[in-house]
């Protein structure tokens, strides 16, 4: 019987299937947008103060959406630089919606933007990154 060897990315924090602990982000194109996309509503575990979702795991959205873009793609990428910019405070229990989107590509690294947004259409956080990326994936 042939050896099934588990996919080590299964275990990424925001997008990883196998990480118990994980946000388990999901994501979608929209190619005509030019955008990148994925869906998450905090819990109570994913709280600072009451009510108000953990910057830290804001970052991680924002940092996942624009680093998994070039992933989608077969390729092999990383942030090399992360700058966040909180509006205001990203509740718990509400859908978000994360969105990301190439706004430039010199050689291997590429600038990209995202946001978090309410249903209202609010911004909640904004990021920026510079991604480099490494290669096709294996």
């Amino acid at each position: 019987m042939p050896e099934i060897k588990e996919d080590p990315n299964q275990w990424c924090f925001a997008c990883g299937s196998l990480n118990p602990i994980g946000l388990k982000l999901h994501f979608e194109e929209d190619m005509a947008a030019g955008v990148y996309r994925s869906r998450f509503t905090a819990g109570p575990e994913h709280q600072s103060y009451n009510g108000v979702m953990h910057g830290g795991l804001v970052s991680t959205l924002l940092d996942e959406i624009m680093g998994r873009y070039y992933y989608a793609k077969g390729k092999q990428a990383v942030t090399a630089k992360l700058e966040v910019r909180f509006r205001a405070p990203t509740p718990i229990g509400q859908e978000l919606l994360i969105e990301g989107r190439v706004v430039g590509q010199r050689g291997k690294m590429a600038e990209m933007t995202a946001q978090v947004l309410l249903a209202d259409g609010s911004v909640t956080a904004e990021g920026k990154a510079l991604v480099a990326i490494l290669g096709d994936l294996l």
